[in-house]
């Protein structure tokens, strides 16, 4: 069965065509082959307060280029939510270093600081927090935390674009923040990712590796190292551009489809708990999600079941990284984090990602609605 409503989707406007369009003119790839590039780097990087920007093929690749970059060991160890996409991950595994699986906070989904503490050792040289789902950290003691220790911190914001912690963008906390822009999210590329930093030494290494080694472009099919291949497109470029110039019309668009489930599911909310948005977390709203607040994933599964049938699509929240095979397959002792990170296993039994797409329109949440509060009635 084709479902109308998939959890998300692009909002693309006559105008992406017009600036995807110039990027593939013929000029464009002799004169300016990275012009788009280079552009929205530099005012994206600015919108975030960052010095520097880099385009990337994907966020997963921004996160690798980051670590890559910092020489690390098989004795290091790298901090990260239990609670994630397997891209905030997979870089550490391909860098051979130790992943070290830590709890989240069950009411903002995001890594605890309390299950930090009690994993940090002197061996830890980065913590991966991930802003899931547009909520955020408690980055006030997250920085703390890493500055005491000498922790390297790296912000994933490939979820929280527009999201806010206390008044401070998200994409502008620690040593690096990275975004995705792929199909799904707020803004999109098609695929691709934008590693932020406002250290220029990293910056200028990161740029290098990025490009097989090559320091200087000057010198043609000259390397200084062996390294990566995470140049970006121009044309993808392009359409990021575009998107980038209406940031406003669409944190707006995903913003008013949250505020739309919050009013119609307040019936319920002594029984579920969506983003957190508050005094302190304003969340950009890229996708709204239900949380049961007691342990009930019978009553979930028959409200996704539900859905399916009148052609919404429901994602599943993520599946603890320690609860994948992919991981299984490299930690016999895999077993231990169901008791070790509850919250984690608690969310992905309890939690759905309800339709976000920018084609919703107020009938269709309604709708939506109304099937979710007759299941719990």
């Amino acid at each position: 069965m084709q479902l109308r409503f998939s959890t998300f989707g692009p909002y693309i406007d006559s105008k992406d065509f017009l600036e995807v369009k110039k990027a593939i003119s013929f000029k464009s790839w002799y004169n300016k082959p990275y012009y788009y590039c280079e552009r929205f780097e530099k005012e994206f990087a600015r919108y975030h307060n960052r010095k520097f920007g880099l385009l990337t093929p994907n966020c997963t690749s921004s996160i690798h280029l980051m670590l890559y970059s910092l020489n690390l060991s098989k004795n290091d160890e790298i901090i990260a939510p239990e609670c994630t996409w397997i891209a905030s991950v997979s870089p550490v595994i391909q860098e051979r270093a130790k992943l070290i699986l830590c709890d989240v906070d069950k009411k903002n989904f995001c890594i605890s600081i309390e299950s930090i503490k009690k994993n940090i050792t002197k061996k830890t040289k980065v913590i991966i927090s991930v802003n899931v789902y547009g909520n955020m950290a408690d980055y006030n003691e997250l920085t703390k935390l890493c500055k005491l220790h000498k922790i390297i911190l790296i912000e994933d914001a490939a979820e929280s674009l527009g999201s806010y912690y206390n008044k401070k963008k998200s994409g502008s906390f620690g040593d690096a923040s990275v975004f995705s822009f792929h199909r799904t999210k707020t803004m999109t590329t098609g695929e691709g990712g934008i590693l932020l930093l406002n250290n220029k030494k990293l910056y200028l290494k990161c740029k290098t590796f990025r490009d097989h080694g090559r320091t200087d472009r000057s010198k043609d099919l000259y390397n200084d190292f062996f390294a990566l291949k995470y140049m970006p497109s121009n044309m993808q470029a392009a359409l990021g551009y575009s998107q980038f110039k209406k940031i406003n019309t669409l944190l707006l668009k995903k913003r008013s489809i949250f505020n739309h489930y919050k009013k119609y599911l307040s019936r319920v909310s002594h029984l579920i708990n969506l983003n957190e948005d508050n005094n302190k977390v304003k969340n950009g709203c890229w996708a709204t999600v239900l949380v049961m607040k007691k342990n009930n994933p019978k009553l979930l599964k028959k409200i996704s079941n539900k859905l399916k049938l009148n052609n919404f699509f429901a994602r599943p929240f993520f599946y603890p990284i320690s609860s994948l095979p992919a991981y299984q397959k490299i930690d016999k002792n895999y077993k231990k984090f169901k008791k070790k990170n509850p919250n984690a296993y608690f969310l992905y039994k309890n939690g759905i990602v309800l339709p976000s797409s920018y084609i919703l329109k107020k009938k269709d949440i309604q709708r939506i609605c109304n099937i979710i509060i007759k299941k719990f009635i």
